[in-house]
């Protein structure tokens, strides 16, 4: 493995087509880091100025090898890993199908894993490096009409955490983002589900929704956290980021009742 270069590491960012992805990796390749930004249409996505966008589907094992393989061969090392890839349903629990459920654990969960089954023992050789996975505050709060995204979320969460603990006896650091609503592509890419049986409930919950995505902050703000944690030693597990109200709902779950906490939830989003 080569050695660490005081002010170029090799950053990994897995999504980094569009939206915080795409931000992340723009902005640090700016700032003189060796970025490396995955897309599975690379060749239909802007290049990403002073780095690299190279192809990753993190559906498929063999892909996610290749990629990485190709970026230690030509930097000898990865000493941060941003698993960012995503993808959003919207649409009641009942009405969204097997299939579509599995779809969606293959990039939000198992997307993430096999990223880190490939990362991790390079990491493990050069005795150090930096994991960030991307959760949401639907990683913490079940959302309705976005159970799935969140149930996939709330996986991540439970893996970062585990994860965590295992290395804690390395210089690996594991952090979690949890951003509340960010002004990006997500809500256009949103898979919705026809929803037949509450679907007044879920016209309510979504406007709601798409409300709050469009009216959200700027993803460069998690762009910026993210330079921020790269250069803090010893970074903490969990950074909530986004809006005052949204951050203080995750403190508002910690300490009040369950019942209290989901009839706040359930009226935010007109579900009483």
């Amino acid at each position: 493995m080569k050695q660490e270069k005081a002010s170029s590491k090799t950053v990994l960012v897995t999504g980094a087509s569009s939206g915080i992805g795409k931000c992340t990796a723009e902005y640090l390749a700016a700032k003189g880091y060796r970025v490396y930004g995955t897309s599975r249409r690379p060749e239909s996505c802007p290049e990403i100025k002073n780095g690299f966008m190279i192809n990753m589907d993190v559906r498929d094992t063999a892909s996610v090898k290749e990629a990485v393989s190709h970026i230690v061969e030509k930097e000898g090392r990865i000493d941060v890993l941003f698993n960012n890839a995503g993808v959003g349903i919207g649409g009641a629990i009942e009405d969204t199908s097997t299939e579509m459920v599995k779809a969606l654990f293959d990039t939000n969960f198992f997307g993430v894993y096999r990223v880190l089954q490939e990362v991790l023992p390079i990491m493990k050789q050069q005795s150090n490096g930096l994991i960030i996975n991307m959760s949401s505050i639907g990683g913490i709060i079940g959302l309705p009409f976005q159970g799935i995204y969140s149930a996939s979320k709330f996986a991540v969460e439970g893996l970062t955490e585990a994860l965590w603990k295992e290395l804690s006896p390395t210089d690996i650091k594991v952090v979690l983002i949890e951003p509340g609503d960010f002004k990006t592509e997500f809500s256009s890419n949103r898979q919705i589900i026809k929803t037949e049986k509450n679907a007044d409930a879920f016209q309510q919950s979504l406007n709601v929704i798409e409300h709050d995505e469009q009216k959200g902050q700027p993803p460069q703000k998690i762009a910026c956290l993210i330079e921020k944690i790269i250069n803090t030693p010893n970074p903490r597990l969990r950074y909530a980021v986004g809006a005052v109200d949204q951050k203080f709902s995750i403190f508002l779950k910690q300490i009040l009742p369950n019942r209290w906490f989901d009839q706040i939830i359930m009226s935010y989003y007109k579900l009483k």
